[in-house]
C-alpha cells in the first residue's frame, strides 16, 4: 500500500507523522520533492528505530525553502510529471508531500496530482489552531472531489474536542491518532505513537 501524507498547510507535522507511520508499518519512506534543508528524509531517518525502513532519494532536492514551483525556478529547474517514478519496494511506502495538497510544483501541476499519479491513499494531518476547521474541511473536500481515498485523520496539537468532533462528523473520516505537544521528539516517543497508530490502522 502507498500512503501519501498531506496536511492542511505547511509545518503541520507531516514529517513526524511519516516517521510514526514508517515505525508502525516498517514501511519505506519517500519525499518526492524537498525544498530547503535539513531534509525531511534526514529527520525521518533520525526518528525511526526499526532496521527495515529504507529512505529513498528525492526526485527533486531543492535548496530554497519555498514553494517547490518557486524553489525550482530559482535554480533553473523544471519539475515534470514524468520524472516522478515510484521506488521499487517490497513493503508499504510512506510518501510525504510538500506543504498542503494544493501547493504548486509547476504551472498546472500540484501536490495533489502526485497522489493520483501514485494511486495512493491519503493520511490527512490536521493541527489544531483557530481556523483549522475550515482548512481541514476544505482539504478533505478537495481530495474527495478528485475521488482520492482518505484513510483517516491524524490530529496534531493540544486537544480541542469541539474542533475535532465537528471535523470528524463533517468529513466522516476515522480518527487514526492524536499527537499532543511533546517537550522533545525522540525515537522512543515515535515508537509509542507508532504502537497506537498500528492498532487504529488495523494492521
Amino acid at each position: 500500500m502507498n500512503y501519501f501524507v498531506t496536511a492542511i498547510h505547511t509545518d503541520s507535522g507531516k514529517t513526524l507523522v511519516s516517521a510514526i507511520l514508517c515505525e508502525a508499518l516498517h514501511a519505506d519512506y519517500w519525499k518526492p520533492v524537498q525544498a530547503g534543508s535539513p531534509t525531511d528524509s534526514e529527520t525521518v531517518a533520525r526518528l525511526i528505530s526499526n532496521a527495515t525502513t529504507k529512505i529513498h532519494p528525492e526526485a527533486y532536492l531543492l535548496k530554497k525553502p519555498a514553494s517547490p514551483h518557486d524553489a525550482s525556478k530559482a535554480e533553473g529547474i523544471e519539475i515534470k510529471r514524468e520524472n516522478f517514478i515510484l521506488p521499487s519496494i517490497n513493503s508499504d511506502l510512506i510518501i510525504e508531500g510538500a506543504g498542503g495538497c494544493l501547493v504548486p510544483l509547476a504551472k498546472d501541476f500540484f501536490v495533489v496530482d502526485l497522489i493520483t499519479l501514485f494511486h495512493a491513499e491519503v493520511i490527512l494531518v490536521s493541527n489544531l489552531y483557530l481556523g483549522s476547521i475550515n482548512h481541514t474541511l476544505l482539504t478533505a473536500e478537495a481530495l474527495k472531489n478528485r475521488n482520492i481515498r482518505i484513510k483517516g485523520i491524524i490530529f496534531n496539537g493540544e486537544p480541542n474536542p469541539e474542533s475535532e468532533s465537528i471535523i470528524l462528523a463533517t468529513t466522516k473520516l476515522p480518527l487514526l491518532l492524536h499527537i499532543i505537544p511533546e517537550k522533545l521528539i525522540t525515537k522512543e516517543v515515535v515508537l509509542l505513537y507508532a504502537q497506537q497508530l498500528k492498532k487504529n490502522l488495523h494492521v
